[in-house]
């Protein structure tokens, strides 16, 4: 019986070292983290005009909208960090964020105050990490569904998908301003904020789950 109690101790020893071992592997994986605005130059009384989706590696963990102002949390990720500070800066940041493409966008409803309808902006900020080396990081802008550009932020490139675009991605290419907020965001606080995640994942407490 004692052979076989120190066979279990060692097939337990043995199986805990598996899964340190692939836990530190996929940590080594190509890891994401997407903020998605959806942000209306007006709305009726009492709906948002702001709303916003989170996910980390394709899984929800947040909704925002700008009517209450808060962050409701989603899944196993979404309860660990609503314990931590981060989600404090995340809501202020998903304030200010929105309000900002907020502004774009009423100046774009001014410019098209012809049409005598309101715009629909719809910005997704992605940006990736492998280990702690940052792959990439990207802006997407759909202006009413319709995909329009997308702003490379490791290159500062910008891409025109719809040709109507191109007089508006002259615009805000050349507002240095603009362009820098973004790269700010999308490079800085994005960077920072999944470099978080990823350490509650892999914490030795951490009951959270990616897959």
């Amino acid at each position: 019986q004692n052979v076989s109690s120190i066979f279990t101790t060692y097939l337990l020893l043995l199986l805990l070292l598996l899964v340190g071992a692939w836990k530190t592997l996929d940590h080594e994986y190509i890891h994401s983290l997407c903020l998605n605005f959806t942000v209306k130059s007006q709305s009726r009384p009492g709906k948002p005009w702001c709303e916003v989706q989170g996910s980390v590696d394709k899984t929800s963990f947040l909704q925002y909208d700008s009517e209450s102002n808060k962050i409701k949390p989603l899944g196993h990720l979404g309860k660990e960090v609503n314990t931590t500070k981060t989600w404090t800066e995340l809501t202020q940041m998903l304030k200010e964020v929105g309000q900002d493409l907020r502004k774009i966008l009423l100046d774009m409803d001014l410019e098209k105050n012809k049409t005598r309808r309101h715009l629909i902006l719809q910005a997704k900020m992605f940006c990736q990490l492998k280990g702690k080396n940052h792959l990439g990081s990207f802006w997407n802008f759909s202006i009413d569904g319709q995909p329009s550009l997308c702003f490379n932020v490791m290159n500062m490139k910008w891409i025109v998908i719809n040709p109507r675009a191109r007089g508006l991605k002259e615009k805000w290419e050349n507002d240095k301003e603009l362009v820098n907020y973004f790269r700010k965001i999308s490079m800085g606080d994005c960077h920072h904020w999944l470099t978080e995640f990823l350490d509650l994942e892999y914490s030795p407490d951490s009951t959270v789950s990616l897959e």
